[in-house]
């Protein structure tokens, strides 16, 4: 008994390590670092692929990456499950269950992975000489592209439930270390391919071998930090838990894409293709800042799950609220800045025309990414305690009145309705999973105040109005007088979110990360 004590008395001690606000922080920089190098790197190297691919073979080899992306979906969620009962397991204490978890989760990844190889097989004929617009000369190459990429999808899938072990287990250093390399190798090695004389199929074979080196790298590394796994172990029982996880977070990853893609097409169809352009350059440009809190998501997805599986609520109910807040804090200033210069960066970015058209767009876009953003934290927790449906029910139901709204907006203000109707969406969106958060959870609404939070709010609803009427009387002053003042402004702001904002622990925080950063 006492020797059984000690073990779960070192389990839960883990355990909360694992979800240490260090930890936790440091994890989430290198998630970010995970997401930006990759972005920079193809920003570098995607104009040199297309010079020395040509237009068409570029174009056939961004439809191969969209359609590897999309035969993700043959994952059905199960590399998330994988991440949340592991991580669960963790919290319990219950490590022994964890081989069968996994070795479950990856033989079911394996047959979908294969039965997904084979369908995309099938379909190649059909998608490279009915679907796709290809010139007959690629038409060879573009079957062999095809067939070449099927071989990665059981690698892809089966990849995803090994680094769900390891983000379980928040080892987000190991996941990067393979994450970062791989991600700038599938910009690279097109550029190696073209240097040694290859066509589009054999880069596409360059990029297949990184992708089994990226599988062959994570077994080994489960292997060393679980030397359980080493022996096969699967069960049937795991199997009804994993495909019910699994299913309804496959229902958001079909949805997902609709709701995001859905305005561009009835821009396309309602307004004209150049009206596209000038929607689609701000949206992909202020959608990208949501990197910042899907990196932070990612690392509490698994942190919320090992809660969850201790039974933790209270830190769990703490972790949210502070995690809202941080978000809040890290990305609300910069989102105003682009509200405030939005005209200023188009022009020097895409031009005046676009500056002309595209500013109010990006405007409420910008706005609604803030919201967006913000709604990552409740939606990571409820798929973390074992509630995916809501999410997914919630998705299902914005979609009709979503489109009806976006049709009436877009037909009537343009580009700036489109922006408008996706910004109403993700505020309801916001508004149903908080208080779902909260009713299920059961969080106390005085959290919001003990953690920082409300006074935030007002902070940061205050810097926003004295930020709009600096810059309307400094509207006609120059650029660096106008940098210099908000420059002062923001400051000021930064000293009171530091005072009345964080409290002792989230200085103490900030400032051990920044001292191991500057290593």
């Amino acid at each position: 008994m006492d020797r059984q004590a000690n073990k779960q008395g070192t389990g839960e001690k883990n355990s909360q390590l694992q979800i240490s606000g260090k930890l936790l922080a440091r994890n989430t920089l290198l998630n970010f670092l995970g997401q930006v190098v990759p972005l920079l790197v193809g920003v570098v190297t995607i104009p040199f692929i297309m010079r020395g691919l040509g237009t068409e073979r570029f174009g056939l080899l961004s439809l191969a990456w969209v359609v590897l992306g999309y035969f993700a979906i043959f994952d059905l969620g199960l590399g998330r499950a994988t991440t949340k009962f592991v991580a669960e397991a963790l919290g319990r204490c219950e490590e022994e269950q964890i081989p069968q978890i996994v070795w479950t989760a990856i033989t079911i990844q394996a047959i979908l992975g294969l039965l997904g190889a084979l369908v995309l097989v099938g379909i190649t004929p059909i998608l490279v000489e009915h679907i796709l617009n290809i010139p007959p000369d690629l038409v060879r190459e573009a079957k062999a592209t095809f067939y070449l990429l099927a071989l990665s999808v059981p690698v892809v899938l089966v990849s995803s439930s090994f680094r769900g072990v390891l983000e379980a287990s928040q080892r987000f250093d190991l996941v990067n270390a393979v994450k970062i390399p791989i991600s700038a190798l599938t910009f690279f090695l097109p550029l190696v391919g073209l240097w040694l004389g290859f066509k589009l199929p054999g880069i596409v074979v360059l990029i297949l071998f990184a992708r089994i080196g990226a599988l062959v790298t994570y077994t080994i590394m489960n292997f060393h930090i679980n030397p359980k796994l080493r022996k096969y172990s699967s069960s049937l029982s795991f199997l009804p838990h994993l495909f019910a996880f699994g299913g309804w977070v496959t229902v958001s990853s079909i949805v997902g894409p609709i709701l995001v893609y859905l305005d561009r097409f009835l821009i396309g169809s309602l307004l004209s293709i150049s009206a596209v352009a000038y929607y689609s350059a701000p949206y992909e440009a202020v959608t990208r800042l949501r990197i910042i809190p899907t990196s932070l998501v990612m690392t509490l997805f698994p942190a919320f799950s090992a809660l969850e599986g201790s039974k933790d609520r209270q830190r769990l109910s703490i972790l949210f609220v502070r995690s809202v807040k941080y978000i809040l804090l890290t990305l609300g200033p910069v989102v105003l800045v682009v509200m405030l210069f939005a005209k200023e960066a188009l022009q020097i970015w895409l031009g005046d025309e676009f500056a002309a058209k595209s500013t109010l767009a990006l405007q409420i876009l910008a706005l609604g990414v803030l919201i967006n953003s913000l709604a990552h934290t409740p939606f990571a927790l409820l798929q973390s305690i074992g509630r995916p449906d809501i999410p997914a029910k919630f998705h299902l139901l914005e979609l009709p009145f979503y489109i009806v709204t976006a049709y009436l907006l877009v037909s009537h203000w343009g580009i700036a309705g489109a922006a408008t109707a996706w910004t109403i969406r993700v505020a309801v969106d916001n508004l149903l999973l908080f208080v779902a958060t909260f009713k299920i959870s059961q969080l106390s609404p005085r959290l919001l105040i003990t953690n920082g939070l409300i006074p935030e709010i007002f902070l940061f609803l205050l810097l926003g109005g004295l930020a709009y009427g600096l810059r309307s009387l400094t509207d006609t002053c120059p650029l660096l007088i106008q940098a210099v003042l908000f420059g002062a402004l923001f400051s000021i702001f930064a000293y009171f979110f530091w005072k009345i904002v964080l409290d002792a622990l989230d200085r103490d925080i900030i400032l051990k990360v920044v001292k191991v950063w500057q290593r």
